[in-house]
């Protein structure tokens, strides 16, 4: 009984870990795993990142909540293992590399087909878009890589974009703060 009442103070006060699950996805080459790499402790972190066959499962924490991130590749062949996750999923970061303007139209394409999924469209899912690879010369801006995107037209979830370079981590932990709190957010029912 004392346990059940502990139990509860904890999670009124947001003691209470919190699980979650997210989807990490984009085309291939955008940095997803670099980015994800970046939240490992530094005993953890792998310095020598290679592309993603499948997916990767990796685990890291932020204000009281424990994410389990689902590195999803980016290859083509790969790409319709993502809507596999959707129903699962609690939050969904989209990496796009902000330097490849050849390919953003097939990120755009991506994207369009992430909305229109029925695990997706009938849910108030945030997202959480990085415009990466800000550091390169071509490199776009993150309101370029949204209006490209056309992010505009997204009325029925939350989004939030972050400039960011997961080699150096700039950028990144603004955009996972949003994420959370909106995680957090969705878990108390508040909107």
């Amino acid at each position: 009984m004392k346990m059940g009442f502990f139990d509860s103070l904890a999670n009124m006060l947001g003691l209470k870990k919190k699980e979650c699950n997210v989807l990490v996805i984009g085309l291939d080459n955008s940095g997803k795993s670099t980015l994800l790499n970046h939240f490992k402790p530094d005993d953890q972190q792998n310095p020598n990142i290679v592309p993603t066959v499948g997916f990767n499962v990796e685990k890291f924490k932020n204000r009281n909540v424990g994410f389990t991130a689902f590195d999803m590749s980016g290859q083509g062949r790969y790409r319709n293992l993502w809507e596999h996750y959707y129903r699962d999923c609690q939050g969904v970061i989209f990496v796009v590399d902000s330097s490849d303007r050849l390919r953003m139209v097939v990120a755009k394409d991506e994207l369009d087909m992430l909305l229109q999924h029925p695990d997706i469209q009938s849910r108030r899912v945030p997202i959480l878009f990085f415009a990466n690879k800000m550091d390169l010369r071509d490199a776009m801006s993150s309101v370029k890589v949204s209006q490209t995107l056309g992010l505009e037209r997204i009325h029925d979830k939350p989004w939030h974009i972050c400039a960011s370079n997961a080699v150096t981590g700039e950028g990144l932990q603004e955009g996972v703060e949003w994420l959370t709190g909106q995680i957090k957010d969705g878990m108390t029912g508040k909107r």
